[in-house]
């Protein structure tokens, strides 16, 4: 049966009309209109966003107050309703983050409540300026795009300090974020100071964590790792005069902030900050936590299989371990070298291999005695010396491992070999392609090399001890462990 246009439209109106009335039946006697019946979002405007505040101590109501004033709609972002309950002005609404199950699921989704092109996130304490809203929106939709990537965010101060703006690049792989002194021409990509920020919803709602707190540094990071940029605005807006907090309260914000940075810093995956001054911020393991890898199988960690190196907090671990084993081995007269990719990332950059996982040093089997750590683990006791390293021998063979801590277990191993008719050899053997015997003369003499922040002891001939094992161009051809896992070339 054919059907007529006549028909297809009536059949269309029909259904038009069966929509409208669900979503009336749905609305009706109910606190909020569901979103899923609400026109596109492509209305002019833009819409107040508050969601950094303290429940305890806050400026919700008045700050809510002055924007609403303006008019613009707007939203009080929170994980749920403030205790001690807020006076929210007429027409300000609530916007529940956390999932509950009395709650409809549009008002767990904050993007369907949005319905104006732009949004403000404004942080508590601030006071609405007629126009400034606008003029935000203007420069956000007038700053186009440059060679490095365009503006999407656009920042205006509150207070009477300025903004200091930053330069900001995410290295992802090194789960890094570095800061720097002021970027050139107004654009950067990082504001320190109190401020508000306008996006464009659609760019919001895209992130991953739009309303994560701290909302300035969870948009800048992830706008930094799809290179937009920040747009910075000289005029400012008001801050409301509030009395000092008490000290109690001072004290809480600036926990519940370190809380909330380090929660962020962990969805993220950022391990290390390092700030424009120089100094720096972990977030990652140290001698109490468990590392922060799992098992590593086939030669693979599971980092590399995610496009990552190993974490900067990681590496300063396994600095810290090989460093302390080394002074332990040379205080005790025990001849040690660096082996394997431990000695190849010496000669290459240094220092560890940025992808690395451990640290490899050769001994003399005969000199294990020597070390009371050794001899303590070699009679079969994981000891705990006085830095808090722990010694053991290996469950996986004749060799000995010291780790970061009893909790983190970051590792340098030691191996054990002696000479056999002027070739060196042991008496375990993983099965790695580099884990070969060697000529005894690479170790006569052993030669001073630097390394991961100090200077070790390594074979003579360090190239030609690594073509041996590694093959020919090894220094010059860097390859992650297990080629037929993961090629180096692939990242």
């Amino acid at each position: 049966m054919r059907v007529s246009p006549c028909q297809a439209a009536l059949a269309a109106a029909i259904g038009l009309n069966l929509l409208l009335l669900y979503c009336a039946w749905r609305g009706a006697g109910r606190g909020a209109p569901p979103p899923p019946c609400r026109p596109p979002r492509s209305l002019p405007g833009v819409t107040v966003v508050l969601r950094d505040f303290e429940d305890f101590e806050n400026d919700v109501a008045g700050t809510a107050r002055s924007f609403a004033a303006l008019p613009v709609p707007v939203l009080v972002a929170a994980e749920a309703a403030p205790y001690p309950p807020v006076p929210l002005p007429p027409g300000v609404a609530l916007l529940p983050l956390r999932p509950a199950p009395e709650r409809p699921p549009p008002l767990a989704r904050p993007e369907l409540l949005v319905r104006t092109r732009h949004v403000a996130l404004v942080p508590d304490g601030a006071r609405a300026v007629p126009g400034l809203l606008e003029r935000m929106r203007d420069a956000l939709e007038d700053g186009g795009g440059d060679g490095d990537g365009d503006t999407r965010v656009v920042a205006a101060p509150v207070g009477s300090a300025p903004l200091r703006c930053l330069q900001l690049r995410w290295e992802r792989r090194e789960w890094t974020a570095r800061y720097g002194r002021t970027a050139p021409g107004g654009l950067c990509g990082a504001a320190e100071g109190p401020a508000v920020l306008l996006l464009r919803t659609r760019d919001l709602f895209a992130l991953p964590f739009p309303l994560t707190r701290p909302v300035p540094a969870a948009i800048f990071l992830q706008a930094a790792l799809r290179r937009w940029r920040l747009r910075v605005l000289p005029v400012a807006f008001p801050a409301a005069r509030r009395a000092p907090p008490s000290p109690h309260s001072r004290w809480k914000s600036q926990s519940l902030a370190e809380t909330r940075r380090r929660a962020l810093m962990r969805d993220l995956g950022v391990k290390r900050e390092v700030l424009a001054d120089g100094r720096e911020r972990w977030y990652g393991c140290g001698k109490e936590t468990p590392r922060c890898f799992p098992t590593v199988h086939a030669r693979t960690p599971q980092y590399l299989l995610a496009g990552r190196w190993t974490p900067p907090c990681c590496l300063r671990a396994l600095r810290e371990t090989a460093r302390h084993v080394a002074a332990a081995l040379e205080a005790a007269g025990v001849r040690y070298w660096l082996e394997g990719g431990s000695l190849l990332g010496a000669v290459r950059l240094g220092d560890i291999i940025p992808w690395d996982y451990d640290v490899d040093l050769g001994i003399y089997r005969e000199d294990a005695g020597k070390c009371r750590w050794l001899a303590a683990a070699a009679a079969g006791a994981a000891v705990e010396d006085a830095e808090g390293f722990l010694w053991e021998k290996a469950a996986e063979g004749d060799f000995y491992r010291v780790h970061y801590s009893r909790s983190n277990r970051l590792h340098v191993d030691l191996w054990p070999f002696y000479p056999r008719g002027g070739v060196m050899t042991k008496d375990t053997w993983l099965g790695h392609p580099q884990d070969v015997e060697f000529p005894e003369h690479f170790l006569r003499p052993r030669v001073p090399l630097p390394f991961a922040g100090f200077t070790a002891m390594a074979p003579n001939n360090a190239r030609a001890f690594l073509e041996l094992k590694f093959g020919p161009g090894a220094i010059e051809n860097p390859e992650y462990p297990n080629p037929a896992v993961k090629r180096l070339a692939e990242d």
